[in-house]
C-alpha cells in the first residue's frame, strides 16, 4: 500500500490543470500564427509575391516534424521500458512530460526566438523546436527514472524548459555558435541537468528497490523498438529545422554515416568487452545512438562522410565503455544514479560533439565552402569572424551549456526534495503499482479479471 505522501488523488490533477490554465492564458495573449499559418496573412503574400500553395513552409518541414515527433513520442518513450516493472511510467510519464513540455517551450522559446511586437508567431518550424526543447527534458527524465513522481517530473519540466530557453539563446544568439543537431543546446545540457538533479536527490537505501531495477527478456525487447525508431529517424532530427538545400542534405547524410559506423562499432566493444564474447543489449540499446548525438553539431558543416563515420566509431566505443566501467563508477564513488546511463550516451558524446565542432568550424576556409559559407558561418563570410574564432565561441558555448546544466540542475534539484511532492520511498522505487493500477498477471483487473476466469472454467467444462 503507498503512503499518504506518494497519493497523488489532489495533487496531480490540480498541478496539471493549473499549469494547463496558466499556459492557454499565455497563449491567448501572446501566441498568434506566422504568415505561413494565418489564412490573412499567407494570401497576401502568395499574392505579392507570384507563389502558390506548395510554396508553404509546411511541405518542406512537416515531413521531418513528423520524424522528430516520432522520435520524442515512440523513441524516447520505448527506449526506458527496459525496467521491467515499470513500464507503463516509462512511456505514459514520457507521453505527460513531452505534452506539457511542448506547450511550454512554446512560450520560452518564442519569447526569446520568436517575439514580434507582444506576440510569439508560430508555425511548423516553432513546433519542431518545441520538441527538441522536451527532448532535452526526456534526456533528464532518464536520469531520474523510476526514482521520481509524476508531480516532480512536472515541476522538473517547467523549470528545465526555462533555463533550456536562456541556455539556448545565449549559445545561438549571443555566442552565435553553430548547433544544428543540438549536441550542446539538447543532449549535453539535459544530461548534465539530470545527472546533477539525480546527485541531489541521491538514496543512499536504494539497494531496497535494486532487484526491480533490471530487465527481463520482453522489457528489453520493448525498448529495442524506441532505440529502432530513435536510430532511423535521427538524420531528420538533426536536418530538421537546417537551411533548405545543400545544408539540410549534408546534414541528413553525415549523421546517417555517423549512426551506420557507431552501431558496428558498438556491437564490437560489447562483445570484446564480455571474455565470452556475448553482446550486452544495454549496449545495443544505448551506444549503437550515439552516432546520431557525435555530429549533431558539426553535422551541417563540410565533416565530410569519412568523418562522420570516424566520429561515430569513437562515439560507439566511449559509449559502451562508459556503460561498462563509468556508470558503476558514477553510483559507487559520485553517488550519481543515472537509471539510464544517459551520461554515456547523451553526456559524453554531446561533449565529444561539441569539440569536433569547434574542430571542424576552425578549419572551414572559403576553399571548401565557397558561396556555402554564408549558410553555415554568416560571420566568417562575412568577415565579422576569422575560422579560428569562431571555433573559439563554439568551445565557449560547450562551457555555458555546462554551466547551464551544472547549476540549474543543482537548484532544481533541491527544490524537488520537497517532501510533499510524493516522491516514491526507497523500496518503492522503480515499480509501476505506486502510482498505477495495475493489471494482475493473468491478464485480468479486479473483478473483470474473476468474470474472465469463471467464463473459462463455465467454457472448459462445456
Amino acid at each position: 500500500m503507498t503512503g499518504y505522501s506518494t497519493n497523488m488523488r489532489i495533487k496531480l490533477p490540480v498541478l496539471c490543470l493549473v499549469l494547463e490554465g496558466i499556459t492557454i492564458i499565455l497563449f491567448a495573449i501572446f501566441v498568434r500564427y506566422d504568415q505561413d499559418t494565418d489564412a490573412l496573412e499567407w494570401h497576401k503574400h502568395i499574392k505579392n509575391k507570384s507563389l502558390s500553395n506548395l510554396d508553404n513552409d509546411f511541405y518542406y518541414r512537416y515531413p521531418s516534424f513528423q520524424d522528430v515527433h516520432t522520435m520524442i513520442f515512440i523513441g524516447f518513450g520505448f527506449l526506458m521500458t527496459f525496467l521491467k516493472r515499470y513500464g507503463f511510467s516509462s512511456v505514459a510519464f514520457n507521453f505527460l512530460l513531452a505534452a506539457f513540455g511542448l506547450q511550454w517551450s512554446t512560450l520560452i522559446q518564442g519569447f526569446f526566438h520568436g517575439f514580434h511586437e507582444g506576440e510569439i508567431h508560430v508555425g511548423i518550424v516553432s513546433m519542431i523546436n518545441a520538441d527538441f526543447c522536451t527532448g532535452a527534458v526526456l534526456i533528464s527524465f532518464g536520469a531520474v527514472l523510476g526514482k521520481a513522481s509524476p508531480v516532480q517530473l512536472l515541476i522538473m519540466t517547467l523549470l528545465e524548459v526555462t533555463l533550456f530557453g536562456i541556455n539556448e539563446y545565449i549559445i545561438l544568439n549571443v555566442l552565435e555558435a553553430k548547433d544544428a543537431g543540438g549536441s550542446m543546446t539538447i543532449h549535453t545540457f539535459g544530461a548534465y541537468f539530470g545527472l546533477i538533479v539525480s546527485r541531489v536527490l541521491y538514496r543512499p537505501n536504494l539497494d531496497k528497490s535494486r532487484h526491480k531495477e533490471g530487465s527481463v527478456y520482453h522489457s528489453d525487447l520493448f525498448a529495442m523498438i524506441g532505440t529502432i525508431y530513435l536510430w532511423m529517424f535521427w538524420p531528420s532530427f538533426n536536418s530538421a529545422v537546417v537551411g533548405h538545400g545543400d545544408d539540410q542534405h549534408r546534414t541528413a547524410l553525415n549523421t546517417y554515416y555517423s549512426l551506420a559506423a557507431c552501431t558496428l562499432a558498438t556491437f564490437a566493444t560489447s562483445a570484446l568487452l564480455n571474455h565470452e564474447g556475448k553482446l550486452d543489449m544495454v549496449h545495443i540499446q544505448n551506444a549503437a545512438l550515439a552516432g546520431g548525438v557525435v555530429v549533431g553539431t558539426s553535422a551541417e558543416m563540410m565533416l565530410t562522410p569519412f568523418g562522420s563515420m570516424i566520429a561515430g566509431v569513437l562515439a560507439g566505443l566511449i559509449s559502451t565503455l562508459g556503460f561498462k566501467f563509468l556508470t558503476p563508477l558514477l553510483d559507487s564513488k559520485l553517488k550519481i544514479q543515472d537509471t539510464c546511463g544517459v551520461h554515456n550516451l547523451h553526456g559524453m558524446p554531446g561533449v565529444l560533439a561539441a569539440l569536433i565542432g569547434a574542430l571542424v568550424a576552425a578549419f572551414a576556409t572559403a576553399d571548401i565552402y565557397g558561396d556555402g559559407m554564408a549558410d553555415v558561418f554568416p560571420l566568417i563570410a562575412d568577415g565579422g569572424r576569422t575560422a579560428q574564432s569562431q571555433a573559439f565561441y563554439q568551445a565557449v558555448s560547450l562551457l555555458v551549456a555546462l554551466g547551464f546544466a551544472i547549476i540549474g540542475g543543482t537548484l532544481v534539484g533541491f527544490i524537488l526534495k520537497i517532501p510533499m511532492l510524493g516522491s516514491p520511498p526507497d523500496t518503492q522505487c522503480f515499480e509501476d503499482e505506486i502510482f498505477w493500477e495495475v493489471p494482475e498477471e493473468d491478464g485480468g483487473h479486479g473483478q473483470m479479471a474473476a468474470v474472465t476466469a469463471e467464463d473459462t472454467e463455465k467454457h472448459t467444462l462445456a
